[in-house]
């Protein structure tokens, strides 16, 4: 079994030693700096299987950072930051990250919120079905929503034609609005079902990555119902 590669961007000295233990002691392979410049060299000559990147980092902070390698791949991200500010965490987000963790963390925690993260991008599996049209995938396992088409096995999107780049997470919502077309999914069942989080976890993280999602799939493509969560429209 490949063993795991982490990129760690981390300013604090201590920080980044004490994390680094435990993450190797855990089985990751880990590449640590302590810049957002260096990180980003490091990310471009080792391509990474994911990247933790702190947000208040020299050079290049840690948001730009992860801007930068989400220019280049959907590799996942996971942004750390001292402070849980809405700020912190919608600008990570915006910027691709696919999680956040707020320090001090537990370094178990930590471990099990990246495998988490890796487990689900190790599987975007959508549904699956015999007959074609709205919710439903044709043999092929292509699912038709107006001028939006998802190619369940293929893990392609298109839009009027068009391609359209998601990263793995927002791919993984997308399939899950699609299964059930129409459905109103609440945000823990989405924070369970896409982020693996049966404990609970930030709602904001589902704000953001809705907002992203419907950047690219339409703004009228996916509705909120106020209270209780999002819905497909069939």
């Amino acid at each position: 079994m490949a063993e795991t590669h982490v990129l760690f961007v981390e300013d604090d000295d201590v920080i980044r030693e004490a994390t680094q233990l435990a993450l190797e002691r855990s089985g990751f392979v880990v590449t640590a700096r302590p810049d957002g410049l260096s990180g980003l060299d490091a990310f471009r000559a080792d391509r990474p299987d994911i990247a933790l990147l702190d947000v208040m980092v020299p050079g290049l902070d840690g948001v730009s950072l992860c801007r930068r390698i989400r220019d280049e791949s959907t590799v996942p991200v996971i942004m750390l930051s001292a402070r849980a500010d809405s700020i912190d965490v919608v600008l990570g987000l915006e910027a691709g990250a696919d999680d956040y963790v707020t320090k001090p963390f537990d370094g178990a925690v930590l471990v099990a919120r990246i495998r988490a993260v890796l487990r689900r991008f190790g599987h975007a599996g959508g549904p699956a079905g015999e007959a074609g049209g709205p919710g439903e995938p044709d043999e092929h396992g292509v699912l038709s929503f107006g001028d939006l088409v998802i190619d369940t096995e293929g893990m392609e999107v298109r839009r009027g034609g068009a391609p359209v780049a998601l990263t793995p997470t927002e791919m993984r919502l997308l399939l899950e609005f699609s299964a059930a077309p129409g459905t109103v999914l609440s945000r823990d069942k989405l924070l369970e079902r896409v982020w693996d989080y049966g404990w609970g976890g930030d709602t904001r993280v589902v704000d953001v990555h809705v907002q992203r999602l419907r950047t690219k799939i339409g703004q009228d493509r996916i509705d909120t119902v106020r209270g209780f969560g999002y819905k497909l429209k069939a």
